[in-house]
């Protein structure tokens, strides 16, 4: 049964995560919410993972997830499931929507995607945010900032603006920091 629950999640994932893989958080989370595959408290872990591993985030996370859940055949029926309805829109809508590129109703469409795409990936990482950088519920103000994680946040956030370095870098600097102070 919890096969066929990862295959069918991760298919709807897959179908209705417009907008690349970090689209996929909003759905991991009402996963999280109902399955006792993975909490929401390990998804910050799992897109870290996911972002540290070669391959698109979305896919990552659906072999994370599944292999997280049930193992092995977990994550290879999750990462099938979630690029089976990609798979099947390109190869069934890529010659009819060639035709119709421009079109009025078409553009529409699309106009309206990117935000509403937009705001999943963005309430997304809020949730992303707060469960990294907050403890929630706090005793008191000052004990509700996860300062380490927000220095660590903050200088990574200036070093990539300022230098733009390749994101490996980064992950295999606070990697390295992790292992070194075994924060």
């Amino acid at each position: 049964m919890i096969y066929l629950q990862l295959i069918w999640e991760f298919f709807l994932t897959g179908l209705f995560a417009v907008g690349g893989g970090l689209a996929t958080l909003p759905f991991l989370y009402e996963m999280a919410e109902r399955y006792p595959w993975f909490s929401a408290e390990l998804l910050p872990e799992m897109v870290a993972i996911s972002e540290s591993t070669p391959g698109p985030i979305g896919i990552n996370m659906a072999t994370y997830a599944g292999f997280h859940a049930t193992g092995l055949l977990g994550g290879l029926l999750a990462t099938l499931a979630i690029v089976l309805p990609q798979f099947l829109i390109i190869v069934t809508l890529s010659k009819p929507l060639s035709r119709v590129r421009g079109h009025r109703i078409t553009e529409s469409v699309f106009h309206m995607l990117r935000p509403a795409s937009t705001a999943l990936i963005a309430y997304a990482c809020w949730e992303t945010l707060k469960s990294t950088l907050l403890q929630l519920p706090a005793a008191s103000f000052e004990s509700m900032f996860c300062w380490q994680n927000i220095a660590i946040f903050a200088i990574v956030w200036i070093l990539y603006d300022r230098f733009h370095g390749h994101p490996i870098f980064y992950i295999i600097g606070c990697a390295a920091l992790g292992i070194l102070f075994q924060l």
